[in-house]
C-alpha cells in the first residue's frame, strides 16, 4: 500500500515515466520498481525487454513499454550477450514529453532521451550502482565467470561503452544513491553528487518472534555464487567445531562449498520464505561476508530481531552498527571473520535495537524519503 503521507506530492499534475533496465529476472532492483509503481500508479514503465513468463503476474497489469530489443532472438533468456546494444535502445527512447523521468538504474537505462530541443523532462536517476559491467569489470568478470582471455578481448568495446555511459550520466539532472558506497562511486566515476535514499526492505513481514529464543546456529541466506564469499564462512567454521552454521540457498558454488565443509556446516538449498523467517528469528547471528552495494538480507535479519556479522564494506557500513546491531570484520579473510566469531556473544544484542535499526530501511521510510526529496527537487 502506498503511504498516505505521500498523497500531497502525488497530487501534483505531472506526467511521470518510470525507466528500468530489463524485466526478465527478479531481484532487489525489481523490489524498488514495485514500490515506484505503487507510488506512481498508471505511470508507464519503459524497459529494454520484458518476459511475462518469469515475472510476477501482477506486472501484466502495468503499462510496460519495451524497445526494439524485445524482438531480438533469445534476448529474454540471454540478455547479457546483448549488453552492447542497450545504449542504443535507451538512447532511442525519447521521454522528453514527460515532466518527470525516474530511472531505476544498474545498467544503461539512465541513457534515455529527456531533451528533444523543444521540451525537457526532469530526469532523476535512482542509482543502484554505476554500470558494473563497465566500471567494476573485474568484479563482474568474477561474478559471471568470464575468462581472462575473453575479458581482454572485450576491453576496446568496454572503453567505448564507458564513454557513452559517462556522457549519459552527465545528462541526468539529479542522482539518488542506494548507499554511501554507491554515492562514492557516483562521485568518483561520474563526477556527480547525489543524496542517499536506501532501498525498501519488507520489515512488515520480517519481525521478531513473539516468544524469542536464540538457537544454536549461525545463518547464511543467499545465492551460492563466488562474490557472496560464503566460502569464508564455511572455512571459518572448520575452526569452530562446537558451533553450527546453516547455509540456505543454491547456486553454482554449492558443490564446491559442500566439498570443503566440515560436519558442523549444513546446506538446506532454497527454502520457503516462512521457513527463512523462522531461521532468522532464532539464529545466533546472520553472516554476510560478501561486498554488496546495499544488501537486503542483513536488514531482514535485523528486522527479525537478530544481529549481523558482516564484512566492513559496501552497504553493510550503512546498516550494521558495531556493538549495537552486530559486528563488522575488516578484511575478507577467514582469519578476520574468525576473530569476530570467536569473541561473539549472541546475547549481547537487543532484539528491539536490531528491529529499530531495520525500520530505518522499511518500505514506508523509502516512500516518505523519496517523495519528500522529489517534492524538494520539483518545487
Amino acid at each position: 500500500m502506498t503511504d498516505p503521507r505521500c498523497a500531497p506530492v502525488l497530487s501534483l499534475p505531472l506526467r511521470i515515466a518510470l525507466v528500468h533496465d530489463w524485466l526478465n529476472q527478479m531481484g532487489g532492483a525489481e523490489n524498488v520498481l514495485e514500490e515506484l509503481v505503487q507510488l506512481f500508479p498508471g505511470a508507464p514503465v519503459f524497459t529494454s525487454i520484458y518476459d511475462p513468463r518469469v515475472m510476477p503476474p501482477t506486472y501484466q497489469a502495468w503499462d510496460i513499454r519495451t524497445t526494439f530489443m524485445q524482438r531480438l532472438p533469445g534476448v529474454t533468456h540471454h540478455h547479457q550477450k546483448y549488453l552492447p546494444v542497450y545504449p542504443l535502445a535507451f538512447a532511442r527512447t525519447d521521454l522528453s514529453d514527460y515532466d518527470l523521468v525516474l530511472s531505476n538504474k544498474s545498467g544503461f537505462c539512465h541513457g534515455v532521451r529527456t531533451d528533444n530541443g523543444k521540451r525537457k523532462a526532469t530526469h532523476v536517476c535512482y542509482c543502484l550502482t554505476p554500470t558494473r559491467f563497465l566500471w567494476l569489470f573485474d568484479q563482474y568478470r568474477e561474478r559471471e565467470q568470464i575468462t581472462p582471455a575473453i575479458g581482454a578481448l572485450l576491453q576496446p568495446m568496454l572503453a567505448q561503452l564507458r564513454r557513452w555511459d559517462y556522457a549519459a550520466a552527465q545528462r541526468v539532472d539529479h542522482f539518488i544513491a542506494i548507499s554511501r558506497e554507491v554515492q562514492r562511486r557516483i562521485r568518483d566515476i561520474y563526477h556527480r553528487e547525489s543524496v542517499v535514499i536506501h532501498p525498501p526492505v519488507d520489515t512488515d513481514y520480517f519481525r521478531p518472534a513473539q516468544q524469542p529464543a536464540i538457537g544454536d546456529y549461525y545463518l547464511v541466506v543467499g545465492r551460492l555464487i563466488p562474490y557472496k564469499r560464503i566460502d569464508l564462512a564455511v572455512q571459518a567454521f572448520a575452526h569452530l567445531p562446537h558451533e553450527k552454521l546453516i547455509v540456505v540457498g543454491d547456486g553454482r558454488d554449492r558443490e564446491a562449498l559442500m566439498a570443503q565443509a566440515t560436519p558442523n556446516v549444513s546446506f538446506t538449498g532454497r527454502l520457503p520464505r516462512a521457513q527463512v523467517k523462522e531461521l532468522l528469528q532464532s539464529c545466533k547471528a546472520f553472516l554476510f561476508p560478501g561486498l554488496e552495494d546495499f544488501g537486503i538480507a542483513p536488514v531482514e535479519a535485523l528486522s527479525a530481531g537478530r544481529p549481523v556479522i558482516a564484512f566492513a564494506g559496501g552497504g553493510a557500513l550503512d546498516t550494521v552498527t558495531p556493538g549495537e546491531t552486530g559486528e563488522l570484520f575488516q578484511k575478507q579473510t577467514v582469519t578476520s571473520l574468525l576473530s569476530v566469531l570467536q569473541h561473539f556473544d549472541p546475547h549481547a544484542y537487543r532484539a528491539d535495537a536490531c528491529r529499530a535499526q531495520a525500520e530505518r530501511f522499511s518500505a514506508a521510510a523509502f516512500r516518505t524519503k523519496l517523495m519528500a526529496h522529489l517534492h524538494t527537487l520539483l518545487g
